[in-house]
């Protein structure tokens, strides 16, 4: 008897039997647009994935090795990744921000023996130890010499297409669906970067389940990185469903609007400040006439409304982490403003205390995670039997974020649990702090960070930094929040940057900010005699 949480078939989650399917029932429909204007269709995605997997064979590449893809979202990219997973290896993505001490600890945690690189990225590999595992490495888009590795040029994996019959020899491995599909990399914001593993059923179960409104006729923009889960989510959504993507190296808020238009796409994912940057464009008389059918936004505030309106759009929110499912969806354009939606069919979701016990509806806890289906969520983190085990206590999965629920199952995301600030006896959510400064016109990055107070506990700061071309005023903008926020949280210092450190996956580092504390650079309201108190009221 078959349920409707059990593991899926290889044929209809594993990506090699994925792309065998589609070239076999539509091979001449467009699978794969790149910026470059290379256009695949399906037929030439299986070839092309066919081909790369025989050169990556030649190199030694088999089953369950771990290959390193260092590169931006292009052509050679997705091939990596699809050839790797054709093999039954692991593609391990790694953010081309990276470099120094947290490049040489991420590579060596890898065991990777190959990795494929960009040729820009390619000469910070000479600043660090390798370390005993990785041997060669294939550099795209130019040259580079490197020390103490066997360095190939881009023809190795990426040449002439070879004709069909010179990859006869290459199949598809016969992955099992609770195998690791990738390594994605954390983003370190409250710790060392975690090398996450995630099998095909916990990709297939986003794709298949979260966005179970995607068709075959679907095009997806894909502007987030393949290093990131929303990139490399999106791409495999598309898989699962036979949709086709068009692929971007990075979001731009200038060209989002052309971009949709000129390839009539009708699904993106906006996260972060790509929400606020679109709403800042100037409206035009043509904003609702668009292909847009689908969106996913997160957060789901004030400006996703706004953006909303003004183009006619069907949004939706969602909570989802590398190590998840996208457990939390929200109806289209829900009325909640916060929401992150409510649990998916097959989802359980608790808000706990420090002791795994449920609080009740309105209080704010950690919110923990478990699924019907095995192997939908991360199969824990690589090496790191710790924080595995930390993760996945009581047999649910820890988020590290802080939630609570209402009456109506709907979920609202507070803040990282170690982000939290505590003023006389208020607790503040440093999450609904930004979401009001980012309100400014003027703001581009904002981050709230506790700081001590005299009076025991900690007062707010926030560091701001403004959009290019313009200025930020302290107390102008202390007087734009005066009168959207509650008094305990007004902040008491405001500090002014031209850019806030971020991590590589674009993250703010508040660690950093916090060390950093209260700066000579820094406003204090005290210093302007602005004495903020809490109203009172006639009763």
């Amino acid at each position: 008897m078959s349920h409707a949480f059990d593991i899926p078939s290889r044929e209809s989650c594993v990506l090699g039997p994925l792309i065998e399917k589609w070239a076999r029932e539509k091979p001449d429909d467009v699978a794969l647009i790149f910026e470059n204007g290379l256009e695949w269709s399906w037929s030439d995605v299986l070839g092309q994935t066919r081909a790369t997997a025989a050169r990556m064979q030649r190199l030694g590449v088999s089953a369950g090795d771990h290959v390193l893809s260092w590169q931006p979202n292009n052509t050679e990219a997705v091939l990596t990744w699809f050839a790797l997973n054709y093999l039954g290896a692991v593609y391990v993505p790694m953010n081309t921000a990276y470099k120094g001490m947290l490049l040489q600890n991420l590579v060596q945690l890898s065991d990777a023996k190959l990795m494929v690189c960009h040729a820009d990225l390619a000469p910070r590999l000479n600043d660090i130890d390798l370390g005993p595992e990785l041997s060669d490495v294939v550099v795209t888009h130019g040259a580079c010499q490197l020390r103490n590795v066997d360095t190939h040029s881009e023809s190795t994996l990426f040449g002439p297409d070879e004709a069909p019959d010179t990859s006869d020899d290459v199949r598809e491995n016969g992955h099992h669906p609770s195998h690791p599909m990738y390594i994605i990399f954390t983003s370190g914001t409250t710790g060392p970067s975690k090398a996450v593993l995630s099998s095909y059923v916990q990709t297939y179960t986003t794709g298949a389940e979260a966005y179970d409104f995607l068709v075959g006729s679907d095009r997806i923009l894909i502007n987030l990185p393949l290093f990131h889960v929303g990139g490399t989510v999106l791409i495999a959504s598309a898989i699962t469903h036979g949709c086709s993507c068009v692929v971007v190296d990075s979001f731009s808020t200038d060209q989002f609007w052309p971009v949709i238009r000129q390839h009539q796409i009708t699904m993106a994912c906006l996260l972060g400040a790509m929400t606020p940057f679109l709403l800042k464009l100037p409206p035009a008389t043509n904003d609702k006439e668009h292909s847009l059918r689908h969106v996913i936004t997160v957060p789901w505030n004030a400006d996703a409304i706004a953006l909303a309106n003004r183009h006619g759009l069907r949004m939706r929110t969602a909570f989802n982490m590398t190590e998840a499912c996208s457990p939390l969806m929200s109806e289209i354009n829900p009325e909640k403003l916060g929401t992150c939606g409510k649990p998916r069919p097959g989802i359980e979701v608790r808000v706990v205390d420090e002791h795994d016990q449920i609080v009740p509806p309105g209080t704010v806890g950690e919110l923990i995670i478990r699924t019907d289906r095995p192997w939908s969520m991360n199969s824990g983190y690589y090496k790191n039997f710790e924080a595995t085990a930390i993760a996945w206590r009581n047999g649910w999965f820890h988020t590290g974020d802080a939630f609570r629920y209402d009456e109506d199952n709907n979920y609202f995301f507070v803040d990282r649990v170690k982000d939290s600030i505590r003023r006389r006896g208020e607790n503040i959510s440093s999450f609904e702090v930004e979401s009001e400064v980012s309100m400014y016109p003027d703001v581009a990055d904002a981050a709230a960070i506790p700081v001590p107070s005299e009076f025991s506990e900690d007062e707010v700061m926030i560091v701001v930094s403004a959009l290019q071309g313009r200025e930020l005023d302290p107390m102008d903008l202390f007087r734009f929040l005066e009168s959207r926020m509650a008094h305990f949280m007004l902040p008491s210092y405001i500090r002014v940057m031209p850019e806030l450190p971020k991590t590589p996956t674009q993250k703010i580092r508040k660690d950093l900010l916090r060390a950093e504390g209260i700066t000579a650079d820094t406003w204090f309201r005290g210093d302007h005699g602005i004495d903020v108190r809490r109203e009172k009221h006639n009763t």
